[in-house]
């Protein structure tokens, strides 16, 4: 290496460091993305919420799900009861993870689920309505328990319908229509049902509509106390904590997701994959292996149409190769005359007829044989050759 390309690495690498150096050293902007992990200490992640949970649960076991709720309560110990705590900014449960759900509940254990959305299969078992009112300024939404107005990603969200049978209301969010964005005729103060209790089967239901209470955030600002209280709904029982369902759970496949997750060994891999690199286009510079002569492929189309064939005579799928060569003319059709063969019809046979110039009589046989061996479930030999015979007529 000349001195001059020793100059340049050195260049670089000093601006690498420094570039490092900064983004290590510089404070970081504050996170305001909704998360509501256990791990989280941003502002709406639940850290603090989390490491609470002995103290409202005192003697209890708390057990952190990282997998997802159907496997947790298919597996868990039916024997003894519990509390399963959820709080996402969103929630959707499928078929499956609703009827676990509402099996658990049936049992006897109680759920405790914030989030301002529920999904469509527990709603409509629960009989419930949500409603959000988007008009409204975010520091003028109260909680009816606390006084403190929630100044930052809190939107009216509540009930607009449950089930009065079975429900009780706990809580209830106030709001000001004179201090809304729109201009509204309502002068005075509203109340709208946020946290219900649910009795179902030997269980109970706890929903809120308000998820950000429970974040580090707001629990730092004094309201704690509405947590303590909501939560005092509870069973005095083991506690599941999900951290499967969380809008900022990380999920990571790759096999070095253990040092990706560690901002030290992350930044270690990557100095030394980019190191490498560098290594690797100086090192070509100077040596280059001989390049060894490559023989042209030889054109082996007749053996392996030989091969193919006798592969299907031997099993006799004809079902299959019926299959294969009627896609195969469909795809002939779609890449030459630009036609839709999703659905075959009269439009597709007429279409044909008039962009190949031949009789509609001939397309519309063709295309109705297609449909009868894509009806049929069982083909012959015969009905092959009568494919073949009619597609070789057809491009002529």
């Amino acid at each position: 290496m000349d001195k001059r390309s020793k100059i340049i690495l050195a260049i670089f690498l000093a601006v690498l460091i420094g570039i490092v150096v900064t983004e290590i050293v510089r404070p970081k902007p504050l996170n305001w993305r909704p998360s509501y992990t256990s791990s989280d200490k941003i502002p709406f992640g639940c850290y603090v919420l989390y490491k609470e949970l002995t103290n409202l649960f005192p003697g209890q076991e708390i057990y952190s799900s990282n997998e997802s709720l159907y496997n947790i309560l298919v597996g868990r110990d039916s024997s003894k009861t519990s509390n399963y705590l959820l709080i996402n900014d969103f929630l959707d449960f499928d078929k499956q993870e609703t009827h676990q759900l509402l099996q658990y509940v049936h049992d006897g254990n109680d759920t405790f689920i914030a989030a301002t959305s529920f999904g469509t299969f527990l709603a409509d078992t629960l009989n419930i309505e949500l409603e959000t009112q988007h008009s409204i300024k975010e520091d003028t939404v109260q909680i009816r328990l606390t006084n403190n107005s929630f100044s930052r990603g809190v939107y009216n969200t509540h009930f607009s319908s449950v089930d009065t049978i079975n429900s009780t209301i706990l809580g209830y969010l106030e709001f000001d229509p004179k201090e809304g964005l729109i201009n509204s005729s309502t002068q005075e103060k509203t109340e709208s049902p946020n946290f219900v209790r649910i009795k179902f089967g030997k269980g109970n239901f706890y929903l809120n509509t308000t998820p950000q209470a429970f974040t580090n955030y707001y629990m730092l600002k004094e309201n704690a106390g509405y947590v303590a209280n909501a939560f005092s709904y509870l069973k005095d029982k083991d506690v599941y904590w999900d951290n499967y369902k969380k809008s900022g759970r990380i999920v990571i496949n790759s096999p070095m997701r253990f040092v990706l997750n560690q901002e030290s060994l992350k930044w270690a891999y990557y100095l030394s994959m980019i190191g490498l690199f560098i290594f690797i286009i100086f090192k070509a510079k100077r040596e280059q292996r001989i390049i060894p002569v490559i023989k042209p492929l030889e054109n082996s189309s007749i053996e392996f149409a030989k091969t193919v064939g006798g592969l299907y005579y031997e099993h006799r799928d004809y079902t299959d190769l019926i299959y294969k060569k009627i896609n195969f003319f469909l795809e002939h059709i779609r890449s030459h005359y630009y036609l839709n063969t999703e659905t075959i019809d009269d439009k597709t046979a007429r279409d044909l007829a008039a962009k190949m110039s031949k009789p509609l009589s001939e397309i519309q046989d063709i295309l109705d044989f297609i449909i009868l061996l894509r009806n049929k479930p069982h083909h012959s030999e015969q009905d092959v050759i009568q494919l073949n015979k009619k597609l070789n007529q057809f491009k002529k």
